[in-house]
């Protein structure tokens, strides 16, 4: 039993994140499709601001490894 609720405990920590990071970036596009129309000289920023919430996914992913290699 411990270990399942361990295993639910590694897939929730990227899971979560994973659908909070594309309900950010289902935003995040069309907003900078009409940005970029209007400036094209945002394309750095446009960029930076579609890898910031793929940060969350790498932390989750993080975040599990040490769920699943804790020592006892």
């Amino acid at each position: 039993m411990e270990v399942l609720s361990v295993v639910l405990a590694a897939a929730l920590a990227i899971a979560i994140p994973a659908l909070a990071t594309a309900w950010a970036q289902s935003r995040i596009g069309p907003a900078i499709a009409a940005s970029m129309a209007e400036k094209p000289e945002l394309s750095t920023t446009a960029v930076l601001m579609i890898a910031i919430p793929e940060t969350m996914v790498i932390l989750g992913f993080v975040v599990a490894v040490l769920i699943l290699f804790r020592t006892a």
